[in-house]
């Protein structure tokens, strides 16, 4: 799976914009885990992609914000998500709704639903959430999330100086994770 041109491309972010989020951590290291896999991983900050709350007269007038329309393009080079963001009051971040409320707006005649279709997703948390809100809202929109999420608790001890897991069962669940969105993204490549 070493080879680049068929390698799943995954698309790897966090729901924080924060420059110490323990979810950024974890979204790279996820991101190193599926390129040791032979993914091709891209690992992107959403604080690169600024973007006004949505709002449909700023739309209206304006049409999509530059990084909405950057990040559809992304999106659409890549078969697979790795997100990993907290929760926030049992729902998502407002950055991550914000940022899927703009990229899934129809643009140029096309829907921005049918950029999500055909899309899996793979979910982490450095909380003691347990994404129900995440999970969800990317239902909603058509991406495929599957089933194993990883969940990593009292985050503020759970890495090491180099950014590893300091829990091996944590190492060992986001290792089976990343296989099997790296897996799972190919097998939907094919379809």
């Amino acid at each position: 799976m070493s080879d680049q041109t068929t390698a799943a491309r995954i698309l790897v972010f966090a729901g924080s914009t924060r420059e110490a989020s323990f979810n950024k951590r974890l979204a790279r290291l996820g991101a190193r885990r599926l390129d040791a896999l032979g993914a091709q991983a891209t690992f992107i900050d959403l604080r690169d992609y600024p973007m006004p709350l949505y709002q449909g007269d700023l739309e209206a007038e304006h049409g999509l914000p530059e990084n909405a329309l950057a990040l559809r393009k992304l999106l659409a080079e890549h078969r697979g998500l790795l997100i990993a963001s907290p929760e926030y009051n049992g729902f998502i971040t407002p950055l991550m709704k914000n940022t899927i409320d703009w990229i899934s707006r129809p643009h140029e005649g096309e829907s921005g639903l049918k950029l999500f279709a055909g899309r899996v997703a793979a979910l982490l948390a450095a909380s003691p959430g347990g994404l129900g809100g995440m999970r969800q809202l990317l239902s909603n929109v058509g991406v495929t999330v599957l089933p194993d999420q990883l969940a990593v608790a009292k985050a503020g001890d759970a890495f090491d100086d180099h950014g590893a897991l300091t829990d091996e069962s944590h190492q060992q669940k986001l290792d089976a994770i990343c296989q099997r969105l790296a897996e799972t993204t190919k097998l939907f490549d094919r379809a």
